[in-house]
Formats: structure tokens, sequence, C-alpha cells
């Protein structure tokens, strides 16, 4: 769940005060845009993505304007523009236009929850308008505090000496920045960005901090994001109709966290743990078909319904239904396992048989017993299969793995085919 851009940026920051850059939507009228750019002499036009991608000025989709003209053909251009960064690809829709800052300085500022310092943490360098990463090390002041606290002015104030920032920016900024904390932990986010925080200067000389780009993503397993109001669509990021049905399923009680990594991988790969999630992602590669996350304890109910989606979506073409995870403390593994093994036992009933190697790795409560679920519903529907235990390296769990996918490909699908008097 992540918000880019200025179009709702500009309202968020408006709940703590924050100075912003004057924003205008798709829907603006020609009369409203010229009198934007009457009033500030030069305006950007940026596409509006759904959910969250960046590099969008080095992808040359983002346009400036100092006449109407220059605007409305920037519009065109821009409105339905396509965007890929690695493996996402993203579709515009709209376009804002945004009121141009001049300004001597810019600032770039974030507030993430660091998993190096264990807290809260705070990014700042008065370089910016570029990426974090290419913004020299002895700039860049990276300062983790106190949750309980928040984010005090003496924090900003120390920061800014630290890294050389020039002196007549440091007071305003120790007066706003520490405002970002409140937008930050009272509606659960996990990251907030302004890049650049443009330095505008008044009649008198005083600067003044206005965020001319924001950046946001929030937990969403924690309420209080919805306190915000914003659209339900601003989250509806362009999935597949398999990763809609399971983030429909998600709830505060177990997680269901996926991504299709290969549409024509040959692995279906139910994960719990993130830790497990990450080997088993990098270790596959194109073998599997979904990324994904379902620890967090899910019930029999939820965790029946998971599998029997992931089942309806990719069983037919999958060479190995791969079982893994860490060793649990919490999670009861013969739910977990009864539910996959009661989801897979329907669905060959309603669909027929499938070559299928089922290979499973966990550990956690309750395992020999979840595993003789299991067991007996593969003993069932005629189907091989390899379990290991908790005392068992998960790399090497993940090595079998794919000796099976392999096997399977050079002609095991059409032995196990022929067990079950079927077509491979």
């Amino acid at each position: 769940m992540q918000i880019t851009g200025m179009l709702h940026g500009a309202r968020l920051l408006q709940f703590v005060g924050f100075p912003a850059t004057e924003v205008l939507g798709p829907a603006a009228s020609e009369e409203d845009i010229k009198s934007l750019i009457d009033r500030h002499g030069q305006v950007f036009i940026k596409p509006v993505f759904r959910g969250g991608i960046g590099k969008k000025g080095k992808a040359g989709l983002l346009g400036r304007a100092r006449d109407l003209k220059t605007a409305l053909a920037e519009k065109e251009r821009l409105y339905f523009a396509t965007h890929e960064v690695g493996h996402i690809r993203a579709k515009a829709n709209g376009v804002t236009f945004e009121a141009g800052v001049p300004a001597e300085h810019e600032v770039y500022f974030s507030i993430s929850d660091s998993t190096h310092f264990r807290a809260p943490t705070m990014t700042l360098t008065h370089k910016g308008g570029m990426d974090i990463e290419d913004v020299e090390r002895q700039y860049v002041a990276q300062i983790p505090f106190d949750p309980l606290t928040g984010l005090k002015a003496f924090v900003v104030a120390n920061a800014l000496t630290e890294i050389g920032a020039p002196k007549e920016i440091i007071s305003p900024l120790v007066q706003q920045l520490p405002k970002l904390w409140e937008l930050f932990h009272d509606f659960g986010m996990t990251t907030l960005e302004l890049n650049p925080i443009r330095m505008r200067e008044d009649k008198k000389g005083r600067l003044t901090p206005v965020a001319c780009d924001f950046k946001c993503g929030f937990d969403r397993d924690d309420p209080r994001w919805a306190r915000l109001g914003l659209p339900a669509h601003l989250f509806a990021a362009d999935a597949s109709d398999f990763e809609q049905e399971i983030n429909q399923l998600r709830t505060h009680q177990g997680q269901s966290d996926v991504y299709v990594i290969n549409e024509r991988g040959t692995v279906l790969a139910p994960t719990f743990g993130g830790g497990a999630n990450s080997l088993v992602t990098e270790m596959l590669g194109d073998d599997a078909i979904i990324s994904s996350d379902f620890g967090g304890n899910p019930p029999y109910e939820k965790m029946k319904a998971v599998a029997a989606i992931c089942f309806k979506h990719w069983l037919r073409q999958a060479n190995v239904l791969f079982v893994i995870g860490g060793k649990s403390n919490n999670t009861d593994i013969h739910e977990t396992l009864r539910a996959i093994a009661d989801a897979l036992r329907e669905h060959v009933s309603a669909h027929g048989p499938t070559p299928l190697y089922v290979v499973l790795g966990r550990g956690g409560p309750n395992l020999v017993r979840g595993m003789g679920a299991l067991r007996d519903t593969c003993d069932a529907l005629g189907l091989p299969y390899r379990f290991f235990g908790f005392d068992s390296d998960m790399s090497e769990v993940i090595q079998y793995a794919k000796k099976a996918d392999a096997w399977m490909k050079a002609g095991g699908r059409a032995q196990v085919a022929g067990t079950l008097g079927i077509a491979a």
C-alpha cells in the first residue's frame, strides 16, 4: 500500500501543517491551469500511477511548462504513459499540475522503520533532488530515534550540523521537519519520504521548506491508515486475478502476501515466513510460480481458502507442490497442513487428477500430526511425496524440490501421469 506524488501527498501534509506546493488534479480546467502558471511562472506535469513506482523523471515522464499550450501538450503525452522499473510495469491514469518552487537549496528527508537500527530512523541531507544512493555519504545523516519520544527538534538540528548543511536552512527545517513524525506515527506508515523539499525564500529573505514530491507506504494491517479517508482505488495495483483473490482474504490474523513471479513456472511454493520466502524466491528463480508469505498462524478456514485459490490457478501446470517454512513458534502446523491437504483433495475431486510431486519442509507445533494429514491425502491421490522435518537444512530442502522438478521435466511427469491413468 503506497502513495506517490503530491496529488494526495499535499492533502496528507495538511494534517500536520507542513508546507506543500500547490497542486491541481487530472480534472483541472484550462482556466485553473493558466491561473496556476500565472501565479507561479512554471508548472510541472507528472503522470499519476496507482501504487508506488519511482524513477519517473529519469524515464522522461516529467513535463515542464511556462504557458498553457505547452502544459496541455504535456498532459496529452503523459496522461496514459506506461512506466517500467525492473519487473514492475505501471500505466498512468491522469496527470497532476504542480506549481514550480524557485529555490537555491533542496533537501531530502525520510522516516522509515529500520531493520538495521531496530528503530524508526531519519535520513536527511541538504543534497536533495536526487536519489539518496547517489549522494556522498559525508552529506547524509541516518539517525535512529526513540519512538516513545518521537522526532525531536534537537535531533534534526544536530544532524544538519554534522553534515555541514548551510546555516540559513537549519532553523526552518528544525521548525518544520518534526511535524512529519506525527504523520508517520499517527496513521500507520512504514515509510515517509519527501524529495525534494525546496527552501523557498519570501520577500524578507526568510526560508520556508516546501514539499515538492511525496512518497509513503502504509502497514495495511494497521487500521490507523483508514482514518485518512483515502479512496480505496488508490491502493489498487495492476494485479492478476490470482493476486486479487488472495488479497481479499487478508485479515489481521494471518498474512496473505503473494506476488506472481513467473506465469510459466513449474514449482508452486506456498511459503511461510519472510526469511523462508526470501531464500525460496532466490534459490528457485524462474522455476517458482509465486512468491508468498502465508505465515502468522492462519486459521484452518483461511488457509484452506488460500490453498484452494493457489490450486485453481496454478496446480495444473505445476510439477512440484512445495510447502516450505521455518520452525514456527506459534503456528499450528497441523491446522495449516490439514487445510492444504483438504483443499488439494477437493480440487482433485472437482477437476480431476494431475501429475504432481509434493515436497514439504516445516517445523513447529503438531508437525507430525500435520505431516500425517498431508501424507494420507497424497497416498489417497496416488502422488509421490517427500517430507522434511524441523532438523532439516532449508537450503537442502529447496535443492531437493529443484531436483524433483527437474526429474518431473525429464520424464517423471509422464511416469506419475501413467500411475494416475491420465495424460501427462
